[in-house]
């Protein structure tokens, strides 16, 4: 399901051809932040970024939220969905609308990742199915409806056994409004002749649903409730609730502290054990991310002590962060994207190139491609992968930038250069993703050197360059709270951020011609990385189809000329 293109605002027209190739530029990582002590992109000494920020060919872009076919404004954007809605053109939905579909028509349940979970539990009965997340229908973390339909497709499976770890929502719903929701969840665990229960819960801001690592005594909380059956026990959720609303705090839902049910000799009625398997069923990733860590880091996990890790099959409703592969195990997989740029590009006949270092090849390809792997033409394309280090990036913040840089060059200055360029620097990201602001600074230092070369080499070939990111990152390296002021720790030190922020994005143009036949529009406030495949179709000389967003271009006013 996608988007329709803005309605009634021309698509774009052709314009004059540049001599040289037209490159796409992309910083990941780096939006247009506070411009504070926090934000590494303005710390960083860039003189090259504040010269070209400072043109008239500059602009921001939407690239967080519904702009890129996530539920809602308060989403951060991410290297994918930023990555699908530049090569498609369009807006392509992503994580609520694509559960939907996939629980709707099925499809979930008929792929290898829910047959892996359902496998044990419906073989053995002692082997339980384990479902968590949030019991809401606020729609933006999760939805009842999908945890009914997970049941129902338990049941179809022949799994004896289920439990349930249901969190207070409080925040997105009436808050309290818990009860409401856990009697719906009794109704939806009510099926004949099997052994589907309710195992623990808890109120969201303490148990479990911890972002940005702020806290991880509230996910350790949720681990131990869940996993170990580790919290004040009851025999009923009505008996839980009953106490915890008298505690401090407990009128709240999302304050609720953990709790689980246990059988009549005590014992809790959903501990997880070897051979079970756990499902998350959020489909929104800031408040995933860090429980689908301690399930799927192994070893490497230092967030807190887990105490023994049982060995179980660990999915998520979806992919939580593309970037960190979490998790590996996933129901509802991102959307297959048709008629994209690189498809118009070839069925025109010009030439790609695609370039970057492993931790973004993907990004430059795949993703770009509408989750298409392999070149669309083995004539007409070239993508070249430069090995990523193995290390720490806060230990190494220039990573590959020098060396994505040289590739392009080499292609501009050669003797038949491609007609399209696209390449990805991934330090603002991949760096920022450390919390280290001082290496984020110095990442930020290397890629503003990296587009000057770049800069250099596109007014040399003739050539126009669109240099612009696909989410923010370095932009702000605190957390904060409400104010915008930093959150500090018991010692006074301020927490790092170490997640994608919510800024719009810059994008600027650099055009060899001394006069371009083009001008920025200025019809279009809400733009997005969407908007970018039919700027580059018109100055590449093409029109841009009807389905894509439209151009940022236009033809130069005579006045301008």
């Amino acid at each position: 399901m996608t988007q329709s293109p803005t309605a009634e605002v021309p698509r774009g027209v052709p314009l004059p051809r540049p001599r040289g190739p037209v490159v796409i530029a992309i910083m990941d990582g780096v939006g247009q932040g506070p411009r504070d002590a926090g934000d590494a992109v303005f710390l960083a000494d860039t003189p090259t970024l504040d010269a070209l920020w400072r043109s008239p060919n500059t602009r921001s872009l939407r690239a967080h939220g519904t702009a890129v076919g996530l539920p809602s404004d308060g989403d951060m954007g991410n290297s994918e969905v930023g990555h699908n809605a530049l090569g498609a053109g369009r807006v392509v939905q992503q994580g609520a609308s694509l559960v939907n579909v996939a629980l709707e028509s099925g499809a979930a349940f008929a792929g290898e990742t829910w047959r892996w979970l359902v496998a044990g539990p419906s073989a053995r009965p002692t082997q339980t199915l384990h479902l968590c997340g949030l019991l809401s229908d606020g729609n933006v973390h999760a939805h009842i409806d999908h945890v009914a339909a997970l049941v129902r497709a338990a049941d179809v499976a022949g799994v004896q056994r289920v439990r349930v770890h249901a969190l207070a929502d409080g925040r997105d719903v009436p808050d309290p409004s818990y009860e409401r929701y856990l009697s719906a969840l009794d109704d939806i665990l009510d099926v004949a002749g099997r052994d589907y229960r309710l195992a623990s819960g808890g109120g969201r801001m303490v148990v479990t649903m911890d972002r940005y690592e702020a806290d991880w005594d509230i996910v350790a909380r949720g681990w131990r409730a869940h996993v170990h059956g580790d919290a004040p026990g009851f025999a009923s959720w009505r008996a839980a609730l009953d106490t915890l609303r008298r505690a401090p705090g407990g009128e709240s839902d999302q304050k609720l502290g953990p709790f689980c049910l246990v059988d009549a000799a005590g014992e809790p009625v959903g501990r997880v054990r070897d051979g079970d398997s756990f499902l998350l069923w959020n489909f929104r990733g800031d408040r995933a991310i860090e429980l689908s860590r301690a399930f799927d880091e192994g070893a490497a996990f230092s967030g807190f002590d887990r105490g023994r890790v049982p060995d179980v099959r660990f999915a998520g409703m979806m992919q939580y962060d593309g970037d960190l592969a979490l998790p590996r195990r996933f129901l509802v997989a991102p959307p297959v994207i048709d008629r994209t740029l690189g498809e118009h590009l070839v069925r025109a006949g010009l030439r790609t190139l695609a370039v970057s270092e492993t931790q973004k090849f993907g990004h430059v390809t795949y993703f770009w491609n509408g989750n298409r792997s392999g070149v669309l033409d083995d004539a007409l394309e070239r993508y070249v992968e430069i090995p990523s280090d193995r290390v720490s990036f806060d230990e190494a913040p220039a990573m590959k930038a020098r060396e994505i840089t040289d590739v392009a060059l080499a292609a501009l200055a050669g003797p038949y250069p491609p007609d399209l360029v696209r390449l990805n620097w991934p330090n603002g990201d991949m760096v920022g993703h450390t919390g280290d602001l001082g290496a984020t600074q110095r990442a930020m230092e290397v890629v503003d050197a990296e587009v000057g070369r770049l800069v250099a080499g596109v007014r040399a070939a003739g050539g126009v360059l669109l240099l612009t990111a696909d989410h923010g990152n370095a932009d702000d390296m605190w957390l904060r709270d409400k104010s915008g002021a930093p959150l500090r720790d018991a010692a006074g030190r301020v927490s790092p951020r170490t997640s994608h922020t919510l800024a719009p994005v810059p994008l600027t143009l650099v055009d060899a011609r001394e006069t371009p036949p083009w001008q920025l529009r200025d019809d279009l406030p809400n733009a997005g990385l969407a908007n970018v495949a039919a700027t580059v179709l018109c100055l590449l000389g093409l029109a841009p189809p009807d389905h894509m967003e439209p151009a940022l271009v236009a033809p130069r006013s005579p006045q301008r000329a």
